[in-house]
């Protein structure tokens, strides 16, 4: 009974069923029937997300699967390439090292067959130098050297333009010195004058039903205003120069003539307590203005 029950595993094991058809008996499908299911009742709704999601799955799984075969043991098929690109490596550093060392004992045999031949020195001289300089012209093919014997004058291209950069920089200074000249136009040799507050140059205004907001200012100081000056809605206007402190006309005098005259003014220039108060046209001490007869004077008090 053992021995039949042995022969029937033999005959129909998985291994031998493979390894021998000639027995006509196979485990591979008989027909088409899943192709032959599909033409009858079509796929599934969503047989190309699956498919497209399983292909996406693909990749993680065998980078997990890589992980874990990596954290074990070598297989002998992993520890066979390795050992086979080991000996390769060898091969090549003995290859490389014998090139030298034959390089080496190449130049010893000459030199002792020119000795044996019994010529002198000079006269095998120049076959050694000869050698000398083919095995050094042979190293050098592979490395890169730095010239020392430069032409006198010679410059690389990226130096080319010193000469210019010399003059850009010369053309830079003018520049500048333009510019300060253009900024020292309104200077008028007058001693330092005091910065004014901004606490003192304008009263903070409280607006809104609770008078909770404070973003509008008043000023306080002389202004001046265009003639034709108009108001912005209250909803915008953030700096209100009161009417009763808007003055168009102002006593200048003459230095040389020691005379004073009612002109009417024309701009604020500069006003020394910065850009915002001369775009606001805020007169204070030390302010420049333009008047009607195209002179410009500082005037000594508001």
């Amino acid at each position: 009974m053992h021995g039949f029950v042995s022969l029937f595993w033999l005959i129909f094991s998985h291994d031998i069923l493979l390894n021998f058809p000639v027995l006509g008996i196979s485990l591979q499908p008989q027909g088409d029937y899943i192709e032959l299911h599909q033409k009858r009742h079509g796929r599934r709704p969503d047989h190309d997300e699956r498919k497209r999601k399983r292909a996406a799955r693909e990749v993680h799984k065998r980078s997990e699967q890589a992980r874990k075969v990596g954290s074990g043991w070598p297989s002998a098929r992993a520890l066979f390439c390795a050992g086979i690109l080991l000996f390769m490596l060898w091969l090549v550093c003995v290859r490389f090292r014998c090139g030298a060392a034959a390089r080496c004992q190449g130049q010893e045999v000459c030199q002792e067959a020119l000795c044996r031949e019994g010529t002198d020195e000079e006269d095998c001289s120049w076959l050694l130098e000869f050698t000398h300089d083919c095995l050094k012209m042979h190293d050098e093919s592979t490395k890169r050297d730095k010239v020392e014997d430069v032409q006198e004058g010679a410059l690389p291209p990226y130096l080319l333009d010193r000469d210019e950069t010399k003059r850009a920089k010369v053309l830079s200074n003018t520049i500048k010195q333009k510019r300060k000249e253009k900024a020292g136009k309104w200077d008028v040799p007058l001693p330092k004058v005091r910065p004014v507050a901004e606490e003192e140059m304008f009263k903070v205004l409280r607006t809104g039903k609770r008078k909770t907001k404070q973003w509008k200012r008043m000023v306080t100081k002389a202004t001046f205003v265009g003639p034709g000056f108009t108001r912005k809605p209250p909803k915008y206007e953030r700096f209100i120069r009161p009417t009763g402190l808007r003055f168009t006309k102002a006593h200048v005098t003459h230095p040389e003539l020691k005379c004073t005259f009612n002109l009417d003014i024309i701009s604020v220039k500069k006003n020394p307590n910065g850009p915002m108060y001369t775009s606001l046209g805020v007169m204070t001490r030390g302010t420049i203005i333009e008047v009607c007869p195209a002179f410009s004077y500082s005037q000594g008090s508001p």
